[in-house]
C-alpha cells in the first residue's frame, strides 16, 4: 500500500492524537474486544489519503482493507474501506483516519471542481496549487492536490527559480543580466518570473524568462498579454496567479493561460466521512 507519508509521520499522528494511551478505552476494559469499523462517503467527493488512513489504522493492530482509492470520485454512500481488529486499535485509529480523509478529500474535491471547470474552456490547461498550505503538512497537500487531478505549483525554495519583484529590490542590474547569472547557476532549470504588470510582463519575456507569473491580472488582461506575445519568437508560458479560483477558472483558462496558479483548494470545507463501528463476535475455540 503506497502512502504519502512515511510510517514514522503516520505513527505520530497516532502518538498526537493518544500520547498517554486511550484513557477511556483502557478504563472500560473493552480493549481486547473485537470490532469492525465501517468508513463510507457521506457526500459526494474526491476521495484522498485513503491510503494513509488505512496505514493508520494497521499500525494499531487492525487489518484494513481499501473499497476506493485516492482520486476516486465518489458518490454519498460510497464505501471507503473496512477494517477489523481489537477494539483497542479500532478507537484509538478512528478519528485521526477519519479526520485525515475528511480535511484533504475536501481538497482533492476544490482542486477537482477547479480543474473540471478550467478544462471546459481550455482542455490542455494546468491547475498548478501553490505551496501556501499548512506548515509541516507538505505531504498531505501535495497528495490531495494530485488527487484532485491538479499538480503543485512549487513544493519548495529549492525546487524552482522564480524571481519575485522583492528579489528584484535587491538587485542594481538590467533584468537581462540576471537572467544570465541565473542560467549559469541553474542551467537546468526553468526561469519563472512573477510579473505585476503587462509592461512588466513583455519585459521579463524579452529578457528570455521561460514563464511569466502574471500576478492579479485580470482576465481581460491576460487576453491581452497573450496577444501581444503571440507573435513572440520564443513565447514563454503564461501562468495566471493571485485570486484564481474556481468561480474565475474558466474565465483565465478561456483568455489563455497555459497555467492557473492557486492556492484556493486549501481553503475547501473538508468533505464528510461516515464511521460505523460494531462489535464482532469472537470467533469459536
Amino acid at each position: 500500500m503506497l502512502t504519502a507519508a512515511t510510517r514514522t509521520e503516520l505513527e505520530s499522528l497516532l502518538a498526537d492524537d493518544a500520547p498517554h494511551g486511550d484513557l477511556t478505552t483502557d478504563a472500560l476494559g473493552i480493549g481486547a474486544a473485537l470490532g469492525e469499523m465501517r468508513f463510507a462517503a457521506r457526500d459526494a467527493m474526491t476521495l484522498a489519503l485513503a491510503e494513509d488512513a488505512a496505514a493508520i489504522i494497521e499500525l494499531t493492530g487492525c487489518r484494513a482493507e481499501l473499497f476506493a482509492s485516492s482520486g476516486d470520485a465518489l458518490q454519498a454512500g460510497a464505501p471507503i474501506l473496512m477494517a477489523r481488529g481489537p477494539a483497542a486499535g479500532i478507537l484509538r485509529s478512528w478519528k485521526v483516519a477519519q479526520t485525515l480523509i475528511e480535511i484533504w478529500s475536501g481538497v482533492a474535491t476544490a482542486a477537482r471542481e477547479m480543474v473540471d471547470a478550467a478544462k471546459t474552456a481550455s482542455p490542455h490547461i494546468t491547475i498548478a496549487c501553490t505551496r501556501k498550505n499548512t506548515p509541516g503538512a507538505k505531504r498531505f497537500a501535495a497528495a490531495a492536490v494530485r488527487a484532485g487531478g491538479a499538480a503543485m505549483h512549487r513544493l519548495s525554495l529549492s525546487e524552482t527559480v522564480l524571481v519575485f519583484p522583492e528579489h528584484l529590490a535587491f538587485l542594481e542590474e538590467p533584468l537581462a543580466a540576471s537572467l544570465v547569472r541565473l542560467r549559469l547557476a541553474a542551467p537546468e532549470k526553468k526561469l519563472v518570473i512573477e510579473a505585476p504588470t503587462i509592461a512588466a510582463a513583455i519585459a521579463a519575456a524579452d529578457a528570455g524568462f521561460d514563464v511569466i507569473q502574471a500576478e492579479k491580472f485580470a482576465p481581460a488582461e491576460i487576453a491581452a498579454l497573450v496577444a501581444r506575445l503571440a507573435k513572440a519568437q520564443r513565447r514563454p508560458v503564461i501562468a495566471a496567479a493571485g485570486g484564481v479560483n474556481v468561480g474565475n477558472a474558466a474565465a483565465y483558462a478561456a483568455a489563455g493561460a497555459d497555467v492557473l496558479v492557486t492556492s484556493s483548494p486549501y481553503m475547501a470545507r473538508p468533505r464528510d466521512v461516515q464511521v460505523r463501528i460494531a462489535r464482532t463476535p469472537a470467533a469459536p475455540a
